[in-house]
């Protein structure tokens, strides 16, 4: 997906292009990539091909190209497209739950947010039957600042807690992950703005905005909160006294 996302992009917006993703070229072009490259560009021209709007075939070269083209450093200046080609991959291996997460940050602002969730079921998971043939499933959610969140159906451990959490499929998404560990901005940049909008809160475990300013990483108070409103201040104060606890000298 970041070759295709890429090349639109490039298309769409050549003259202030900026995307920062998770993927670059470099184990494709190595010995035995090939016949992956192959399929991924056999993959991209399809694409390409049912949507009709570039009438183009692109070479291995130029999918390899288009993947590189998110090699931006983002910042605090500009705009920059922010992209995780497949947020859960484990869930991807499985079969299972996965998101495609595009962001836009102007000036370190995330003002635009797309999760594309192939396999989450368009009604919610609480009532979802997963055997059932009428169950359609796929869903995106999109959602632009000051303008709310909206889901619609595909034609065709992630992100996808977002979304989630968006429609009210969940309360809670807590992320605390292991010391030293970094968080980069395109887990996260999409899926903030699609809560936020639909009226959720997104927060480090100090209460602050999550700041997608500074680059790849985001400068976080030891976790990441989400939830609603209503739960927060309690949520809160569980995370600090829990914390607290864990800081305690063991006897």
């Amino acid at each position: 997906s970041q070759a295709l996302v890429s090349f639109v992009l490039q298309q769409e917006f050549p003259g202030e292009f900026s995307l920062v993703a998770e993927e670059d070229s470099n184990d494709l072009r190595k010995d035995g990539g090939g016949e992956i490259v192959e399929r991924i560009t056999k993959l991209v021209n399809e694409s390409l091909t049912s949507d009709g709007s570039y009438g183009v075939s692109l070479s291995s070269e130029d999918v390899l190209k288009a993947i590189d083209g998110g090699k931006s450093e983002g910042g605090s200046q500009g705009r920059h497209w922010v992209l995780d080609p497949i947020d859960g991959t484990k869930g991807f291996v499985r079969g299972d739950q996965y998101a495609v997460a595009l962001a836009l940050l102007d000036r370190g602002n995330v003002v635009l947010g797309v999760l594309a969730c192939p396999n989450l079921p368009l009604t919610s998971i609480s009532v979802a039957h997963p055997h059932s043939p009428n169950n359609e499933v796929g869903c995106l959610f999109f959602a632009e600042v000051g303008r709310g969140t909206y889901m619609q159906l595909l034609d065709g451990s992630s992100t996808v807690k977002y979304g989630a959490l968006s429609r009210g499929d969940g309360a809670i998404y807590l992320r605390f992950p292991r010391n030293g560990y970094r968080e980069k901005i395109w887990d996260h940049a999409a899926g903030s703005i699609v809560v936020t909008e639909a009226g959720g809160v997104v927060t480090d475990a100090a209460g602050k905005q999550l700041d997608f300013s500074k680059g790849k990483y985001l400068d976080l108070d030891t976790g990441i909160i989400v939830s609603n409103q209503k739960l927060m201040p309690l949520l809160f104060d569980a995370v600090r006294a829990s914390l607290a606890q864990k800081s305690k000298p063991q006897p």
